[in-house]
């Protein structure tokens, strides 16, 4: 019999590929649980950060009113504060004990009185005067001194229209035509980071150890299909998946957050795509190892949490020591991160990222000699 060409052995053997690609993306559409934790999870937490991260940047501080003086002066003041942004004012604090109580239950940044002489002329000058007084707790000494600070430059616009003073210095301010990073620019990578990793891990570790108790990797093994075949059906699966998942994300974030993603989406698609084949080498190894979940949960997990808060997922490793950030440069998801982040938000190239890129890579061979190795089919 004669011998079959190898270029037809090899289009036989990229066939069973997509056969199996196209058996798990089915999987993946039939699974709901599997679509809650791939689709709806990452969105959840893309909600909750995102309103942390990009809710209005100005300051607002919590404060009861007592006004002592009922001049005109006092109550035009008391409508002006009334009026700005920067002060939520509780009306229904009439004395100074009950803002007390309140300021003690941390209900309060601050207490504003305005003491009865305020407001008042002397007859030596002909406008109105006086000393307003904060009060603010030990604990929250930092926002007292930022009410009073933003209380004084109010009093100082209200000093000018009564005395003329002249400064000897002053200082200028210049706005730079460049963008700057916002904490939802951070916050938007590392979810992105958290959806990869999610898929790449959690996927595989509670599939593999199901699929063996059932016996249904044994069976397959019992066929031609190979570890790598095997491999590389779930990467095409997994990577389908995730770019859907990534992209609705991508989609609730420009409409609702209104993120201004300042890359090109092909290269952000190429480098997701890579970053999930890496990651996904984690999951096959933990999945392939493990004989059943209880050996695979504890496992999966001492490799993902400190990923998940030493690699910048939930908050930016600038703030991080800089001992702890050199050793976090090196954890497989840090480079997914700061990849993702360089290309979305930061107007990256992939010529640009080649660091990140070539941290994936040794990651992505290191990890899958490893998963080859330890990957038992029962």
């Amino acid at each position: 019999m004669a011998e079959q060409p190898k270029s037809l052995s090899w289009q036989r053997q990229l066939r069973t590929v997509l056969v199996f690609t196209k058996l798990s993306t089915r999987r993946f559409f039939r699974d709901r649980l599997a679509q809650f934790f791939s689709i709806l999870f990452p969105l959840i937490f893309l909600f909750v950060f995102g309103s942390l991260n990009s809710g209005n940047k100005n300051v607002t501080f919590s404060v009861a009113l007592l006004d002592q003086s009922k001049t005109a002066f006092a109550s035009q003041l008391d409508h002006q504060l009334h009026a700005s942004s920067s002060f939520k004012i509780d009306n229904s604090i009439t004395t100074l004990s009950a803002a007390k109580n309140k300021l003690d239950k941390d209900q309060l940044d601050g207490i504003i009185v305005l003491p009865p002489n305020f407001g008042t002329a002397e007859a030596s000058q002909p406008y109105p005067s006086g000393q307003a007084k904060v009060l603010y707790n030990e604990t929250t000494s930092g926002t007292g001194q930022a009410l009073t600070s933003v209380l004084q430059s109010i009093f100082n616009q209200l000093n000018a229209k009564f005395v003329a003073t002249r400064m000897p210095f002053s200082v200028s301010s210049q706005e730079l035509n460049e963008k700057s990073l916002t904490p939802f620019d951070y916050t938007f990578s590392g979810l992105l980071g958290f959806s990869i990793i999610g898929l790449g891990i959690f996927g595989p570790v509670n599939v593999f150890p199901e699929l063996k108790k059932q016996g249904i990797l044994r069976r397959l093994h019992t066929t031609p299909l190979k570890t790598w075949q095997y491999f590389l059906a779930t990467m095409f699966s997994q990577a389908a998946t995730g770019i859907i998942s990534i992209a609705i994300q991508f989609l609730v974030a420009i409409e609702v957050f209104h993120l201004k993603v300042d890359g090109n989406y092909l290269e952000i698609t190429i480098f997701t795509i890579f970053s999930i084949f890496m990651i996904l080498g984690l999951g096959l190894a933990i999945g392939g190892w493990a004989r059943n979940e209880r050996q695979a949960a504890p496992l999966s997990n001492i490799i993902v949490f400190p990923m998940l808060f030493l690699s910048g997922t939930f908050f930016p490793r600038y703030l991080m020591p800089e001992w702890l950030q050199s050793i976090t440069n090196y954890l497989p998801l840090t480079p997914v991160i700061d990849g993702l982040r360089l290309l979305t938000t930061e107007g990256k190239s992939l010529l640009q990222i080649g660091p990140q890129i070539g941290l994936v890579a040794i990651w992505f061979v290191v990890i899958y000699v490893i998963a080859f190795r330890v990957f038992k089919w029962e």
